[in-house]
């Protein structure tokens, strides 16, 4: 068994925080498997090469916005925050407190910051999904560069409308389809096109949402009723549906879909339930949905919540915002719409099929990825991944569980999020978006795959792909 233990590795090198570790693209040069030499190369997040940070102007203080954000406190020398634009008052003030942002550069919503001339290299937007096309367009008009969460935008005519305009004015769109830069996701990609499992043949992929995370981010949650945000193929799938469109490396050609929603609604409800969990409601005690314990008792993804400094405060503070937010409504009475269960499959170029699942109804998370090829298979699940050579026998376990080394645990997606940061800086740095893993043209190819798959589960046929 390969075992890479990062913060042994870490140790063992010397190296420090701010590093991200990989695997290298060695596989099996010893008869014995469980022998095999193990070398990690490092990328650093950190560059004292840069004479002077990029300047960058956040649309959206909510979590992501903090999360691309925070880079910049790590490394001043690389990001600097100038300026912010969030409708929060709380999350306009803590953002512009730690990054230091003066008054002038403090507005309240996106289009406050386009009425000012260009004053930044580089915007990150990070407001809710169907917010991110106007601003986008405003700033490729404007010349800032962009750093867009995901997804693009709510349309596919959204979606070719800002590659169209980020090919005419030049300017770099990285969209954070962060899984691409995920040492796991990473390494995959490297034993498939250096040959390890021979000829691809299929891929089988499984995102497995967790069910109180589908409760609270697409039934009670802001991505609750696909109308007003996107499909949650693509509001949550759309990194996979890029990955796999980026381990394959080949279009996909045509699509089919199927999948509903049976289980969060009306129809489902028991008896004795109420339109809130703090309604006195019958059944709360015994429902695994009850907000009163997700969020109240048991304090899971109170993230949501922009709590008051004083910390004795937030039990009541919770419990107002469960009697006045939709986090404390019954998931059976909410106005959602999205599947919370979805099957895709995909026929690409060369006879490559992929099948794709997302279910909601699973006590875990973490993707699980089988990949079949003419010589071998990989069969892996985020942690850890085992290869298997048909010809040789050998079987090679690679454990890439991700420890908390340094500033590793400051990125999320498995390392993804920082390591996407610094891409994009560099590639805003030197004016080249060859430096980043994922080109805004990649990442519509693979949303256009979302919105055909969608298509495909409202008519119930099979769909090509036109990607012209």
């Amino acid at each position: 068994m390969k075992k890479i233990d990062r913060r042994k590795a870490l140790k063992n090198l010397g190296l420090g925080i701010g590093i991200i570790p990989f695997i290298s693209n060695a596989l099996t040069d010893a008869d014995d498997v469980n022998k095999q030499s193990k070398t990690i190369s490092a990328a650093e997040f950190d560059n004292p090469n840069m004479d002077k940070p990029i300047t960058v102007i956040t649309l959206g203080a909510g979590s992501r916005g903090n999360t691309y954000g925070n880079y910049g406190v790590k490394f001043p020398n690389q990001l600097d925050i100038v300026g912010v634009a969030e409708p929060i008052a709380i999350r306009n003030e803590r953002y512009a407190q730690k990054h230091d942002i003066p008054d002038e550069n403090r507005f309240t919503t996106w289009e406050h910051v386009f009425e000012r001339p260009k004053f930044a290299d580089a915007i990150i937007i990070s407001t809710p999904d169907n917010l991110h096309y106007a601003p986008c367009m405003k700033a490729l008009e404007m010349g800032y560069d962009i750093l867009l969460e995901k997804p693009i935008a709510p349309t596919e005519k959204e979606c070719r409308d800002i590659l169209n305009l980020a090919k005419k004015t030049g300017r770099i769109v990285a969209v954070c389809h962060v899984l691409r830069y995920a040492p796991y996701f990473k390494k995959l990609k490297d034993m498939i096109d250096s040959g390890a499992v021979g000829e691809l043949i299929s891929i089988q992929h499984f995102e497995p949402i967790e069910h109180i995370h589908m409760s609270h981010s697409y039934v009670r949650g802001n991505w609750h009723n696909s109308k007003e945000t996107t499909p949650i193929i693509l509001a949550k799938s759309c990194h996979d549906l890029d990955i796999l469109r980026w381990l394959v490396g080949k279009p996909c050609k045509s699509i089919s879909a199927f999948g509903s929603l049976k289980w969060f609604k009306a129809s489902n409800a028991p008896a004795g339930s109420t339109q809130r969990c703090t309604d006195g409601c019958a059944v709360e005690a015994s429902c695994p949905y009850s907000a009163l314990k997700i969020y109240h008792r048991d304090r899971q993804r109170t993230y949501v919540f922009d709590f008051p400094e004083d910390k004795s405060t937030h039990g009541d503070f919770i419990l107002e915002q469960l009697k006045t937010t939709n986090y404390g409504r019954c998931v059976y009475k909410m106005e959602n719409d999205q599947p919370d269960h979805y099957i895709t499959s995909m026929e690409f170029e060369d006879d490559i099929t992929v099948n794709f699942s997302m279910e909601a109804f699973t006590s875990y998370h973490g993707r699980r990825t089988r990949i079949m090829g003419a010589m071998g298979d990989i069969v892996g699940d985020m942690d850890q991944f085992v290869h298997t050579d048909f010809l040789t026998k050998k079987v090679t376990k690679w454990d890439m569980n991700v420890e908390d080394v340094g500033d590793y645990k400051n990125s999320g997606h498995g390392g993804g999020d920082w390591a996407l940061v610094s891409d994009w800086i560099q590639a805003v740095r030197k004016q080249d978006p060859n430096l980043l893993t994922s080109t805004i043209d990649a990442s519509v190819e693979s949303h256009i795959m979302g919105f055909m798959a969608e298509k495909s589960r409202e008519s119930k046929q099979i769909v090509a792909i036109d990607l012209k």
